[in-house]
């Protein structure tokens, strides 16, 4: 079996499990959106990727998603910034992103909304939230955000759609579950209050090692990258 036939065989897995999952939490595969996350692909996997039935694509690094997004632009694909994003890098993201994943701090966000009334171009956002604690995580704490929500909604070219979090480091797929109860249960008590012009429809959390703990819990949104390929050379 060749690499591309692996991916697709692996990809085929990837669909079974997150229909599995969606059906046990009471809802249908097609309401969670799969992002495969190609920072671990060459071009050539990437399309693979596509062809396969996988539209959303994440990137973490700006500059790689642009370059990506340049090459591929003969294609329809969804790009999501799922990784840390310096305020320099905003122009470059700005005009190739469909949804960033990594909302994490007030200054950013003020940016983006700066630099999308520049372009006349809706910037799509997901406010991170550090629901596992760990200092080397970015993200609002989950007692930050209710207070800030007025503010970020008077940022009239930022389309906040919902939530996102990553799991702690320890712990396993149970710690993981109670890091995605938390930002469920944070979304719904705060849906009382949103303001106008907020949505947080949306909950992306839940990676190769736990994305059926998370859609469980409810995530509509799941960042799955290694699982695409394992058993492929060069990828761990």
């Amino acid at each position: 079996m060749n690499d591309l036939e692996r991916l697709r065989q692996n990809a085929a897995a990837i669909r079974e499990n997150v229909s599995a999952a969606a059906l046990r939490s009471g809802r249908t595969a097609g309401a969670v959106t799969i992002v495969a996350v190609s920072k671990y692909s060459d071009l050539e996997q990437t399309r693979a990727l596509f062809d396969a039935g996988f539209p959303d694509l994440g990137e973490s690094r700006p500059q790689k998603l642009s370059e990506k997004a340049d090459l591929l632009q003969d294609l329809p694909i969804r790009w999501h910034l799922i990784g840390p994003l310096q305020r320099n890098k905003i122009r470059r993201t700005v005009g190739v992103v469909d949804l960033v994943h990594s909302g994490d701090r007030f200054e950013l966000l003020q940016d983006f909304d700066a630099e999308a009334k520049g372009l006349r171009r809706p910037v799509r956002v997901l406010l991170q939230v550090n629901c596992s604690g760990e200092s080397q995580k970015g993200g609002f704490a989950p007692e930050e955000l209710a207070p800030l929500l007025p503010r970020i909604a008077e940022l009239t070219s930022l389309r906040v759609e919902g939530l996102m979090t990553m799991a702690g480091l320890d712990g396993g797929v149970d710690r993981a579950r109670r890091d995605f109860a938390l930002l469920r249960e944070l979304r719904d008590s705060l849906l009382p209050h949103v303001p106008p012009g907020i949505s947080l429809a949306e909950l992306s959390m839940g990676m190769s090692g736990d994305y059926e703990a998370a859609i469980e819990e409810g995530a509509t949104i799941v960042r799955i990258g290694s699982a695409f390929f394992e058993g492929i050379d060069g990828h761990a």
